[in-house]
């Protein structure tokens, strides 16, 4: 017979429920499934996906919470009286970030009820290709079946399960925002992006932090410069690094401390250290384990557990549909996957045939001194182009704002990577500095649009502002991977 749903929605994070909103918006019947299964560490959480709950938002309130550490030092040097030493409580800022984080999750069932879309909170499979199976807390089976299906369950953190010890003492991102107490003596491992942002926050805070580094910081991130001068700056705002190490057990001590051993590659020897928390940032692996898609056809790459789509976001299935984190290929970002899951739901219910456009995408990685970026890495240009077809523009600066407080600045740097040729359109632009997302964000929409270096030269700047010295990177240029950079 007819099924239930015009469509169904599984998974009720940004995609998801900027999918499930739209297609509500055109009358259409639509239902929403989500469930959030527990941690290792027992740690869950409501509505709203990984951004919402365990990602970008308490993240980010957290490096502002360190922010603001760091404003009390400079503080004193513009004249305020503060009294010293200061001191941060874990538990007050963990409060004020959970009870916010809450109140996103009660807003999203809001807005669900408003437009109408059933919200079903239980763990589902498909059992066909147009029908979901599942059974809610009270063990109460349901069963809904819809025309068209959206799979937009997202990624989790990943265990390296190969170290003895990691799964039954260490914790991910997942359980550090939702800690009540102070995690103490942290070592976040390894150098993605989220253990330096994490780290970097630790730290901020006044926390004793170690990065255990692996190979390279910030893999997939521009290399040439943008990578190490991050991790340069956080050495010297008082974050550890354990280079080229990998940790090998992990052991409970009778003082519940947790005693790390690993291998120092360079020096060809065994160390150990203890520490209250250990932190794993190893990566997400989708979240398909019980959706059952083998059986309905739904094709994975067998490498990355991840589904593959077509410029439309359709599956290997007619009428099933995937977007966000769980798809191969797309950056693993909340914005692009809001804008997918919209103009998804436009194409299906609205006569619409606009295709998410995933070029070009800014992201900033909020480390103590902040990283953004729109566009190729200087390595991807120099690998779609040849180093010969590159120009890159750069300079050092110094943001005002460091002056008087009388912070060091040897990290603040500027590079936009051109192609050569004609008009010099920019491939890349990055920028570690403060608040370098607002930057990056408005130089996008002119990367978007095809800008180039004549053009941006000609950009009048806003004085006196840090995204200011982008229109003034005439200054100096080199090609292609030069290692050897000077400052201006």
């Amino acid at each position: 017979g007819k099924n239930e749903y015009d469509l169904l929605v599984i998974g009720g994070g940004s995609g998801g429920l900027a999918c499930a909103k739209e297609a509500a918006q055109f009358g259409r019947k639509v239902a929403v499934l989500d469930y959030v299964e527990p941690s290792p560490r027992g740690t869950t959480w409501g509505l709203g996906g990984t951004c919402v709950n365990v990602g970008c938002i308490p993240k980010k309130l957290m490096h502002q919470a360190a922010l603001l550490g760091s404003a009390l030092k400079d503080a004193q040097h513009y004249g305020w009286n503060i009294s010293q030493p200061v001191h941060h409580t874990w538990s007050v800022m963990a409060q004020g970030v959970q009870n916010y984080v809450k109140s996103l999750n009660w807003g999203h069932r809001v807005q669900l009820q408003d437009k109408k879309v059933k919200y079903f909170n239980i763990k589902g499979s498909f059992s066909d290709p147009h029908t979901v199976r599942g059974l809610t807390k009270a063990g109460k089976e349901t069963v809904v079946t819809a025309d068209n299906i959206v799979i937009a369950t997202g990624g989790r953190p990943k265990y390296p399960t190969h170290i003895a010890g990691a799964l039954e003492y260490g914790i991910t991102s997942d359980d550090l925002f939702w800690l009540k107490e102070s995690p103490g003596k942290t070592l976040p491992s390894f150098s993605l992006y989220v253990s330096l942002e994490c780290a970097g926050f630790l730290t901020g805070i006044g926390l004793d932090t170690t990065v255990m580094m692996r190979s390279i910081p910030l893999r997939g991130f521009d290399q040439a410069q943008m990578a190490s001068l991050v991790t340069e700056h956080m050495e010297s705002y008082g974050t550890k690094f354990l280079k080229r190490c990998f940790p090998t057990k992990v052991e409970k001590l009778k003082n519940n401390r947790l005693q790390v051993t690993w291998k120092n590659a360079d020096l060809d020897r065994e160390e150990s250290d203890s520490f209250d928390t250990v932190m794993w940032a190893v990566g997400r692996a989708p979240d398909t384990k019980t959706l059952n898609l083998e059986t309905i056809g739904v094709k994975t790459n067998s490498e990355t557990g991840k589904i593959i789509v077509d410029a439309s976001e359709a599956t290997s299935v007619p009428h099933i549909y995937a977007v966000g984190d769980i798809t191969e290929g797309r950056p693993e970002l909340t914005p692009t996957a809001i804008a997918a899951g919209k103009l998804l739901a436009q194409r299906l219910f609205g006569h619409s045939s606009e295709l998410m456009d995933y070029d070009n995408v800014p992201t900033t990685v909020f480390t103590p001194l902040e990283y953004g970026c729109v566009g190729l890495s200087e390595e991807a240009a120099v690998q779609r182009h040849g180093s010969d077809n590159i120009e890159i523009y750069h300079a050092y600066y110094k943001p005002l704002e460091f002056t008087v407080a009388e912070r060091d600045s040897t990290q603040c740097y500027i590079k936009m990577v051109c192609l050569r040729e004609r008009e010099q359109r920019i491939l890349g632009l990055h920028f570690i500095g403060p608040n370098a997302g607002e930057v990056i964000q408005g130089f996008a929409l002119g990367i978007k649009c095809g800008a180039t270096y004549p053009q941006m030269m000609k950009t009048v700047g806003i004085h006196p502002t840090c995204a200011e010295e982008v229109t003034k990177l005439h200054i100096t240029k080199r090609s292609g991977l030069d290692a050897t950079v000077t400052g201006c």
